[in-house]
């Protein structure tokens, strides 16, 4: 706060650090090309693959012969995609920039694709041995990037006219398989209780 001298006598008038705070990343975020006369990412690095850990899907089959049997299954799996600031890039790509700025980026800059949500799925026949139960798991790899926004505002924003926020996504990688699995287990006595009688 300054003090400002009049024949009135002092007067309290607001210091221009008061518009100098760092605003917060999701902010200065939904400024991107609203306001701003640059908004980018630029990735760093390489895209890291994540292997997926095993996800069992789909119903599980139970055999309660005295014989081997093929079950199928009809199972879906989804990946979703998490960032370091809690955002929807998949939402944002259609509403605001940054979204967009981030996909754009990515692709340019690693021939991958980037996607906020993939889906996979089919029948799947099990072969489950004489008193167990068997089921499907799914790994599904993701891949992680990192890298900075730059936004350059055209008039001062809280101060500054460049920013920066540091961002971190990792999504469903489009072109990996998913790995697909059959695994089975003996039934327990209260499995076979309530599902062989």
């Amino acid at each position: 706060m300054a003090v400002l001298v009049t024949a009135a006598g002092l007067v309290a008038v607001p210091s221009a650090q008061a518009d100098e705070s760092r605003p917060t990343d999701i902010e200065l975020l939904e400024k991107c090309d609203n306001g701003t006369k640059k908004c980018v990412f630029h990735p760093a690095g390489d895209v890291t693959l994540v292997p997926g850990e095993r996800e069992a899907v789909g119903d599980r089959a139970w055999n309660c012969t005295p014989d081997q049997q093929t079950s199928s299954r009809t199972w879906e799996h989804t990946t979703g995609e998490s960032n370091s600031l809690g955002v929807s890039l998949r939402t944002e790509v259609g509403t605001k920039a940054f979204g967009a700025v981030f996909k754009i980026a990515f692709e340019a800059s690693y021939k991958r694709t980037w996607s906020s949500s993939r889906t996979e799925g089919e029948t799947t026949f099990i072969d489950v041995p004489p008193g167990e139960v068997g089921w499907v798991t799914v790994a599904s790899k993701t891949q992680k990037v990192s890298g900075t926004y730059e936004l350059i505002f055209k008039d001062r924003f809280h101060g500054k006219r460049y920013w920066y926020v540091p961002f971190e996504a990792e999504g469903p990688a489009e072109d990996e398989p998913a790995v697909r699995s059959q695994r089975s287990r003996p039934m327990t006595e209260q499995e076979r209780v309530e599902e062989c009688t």
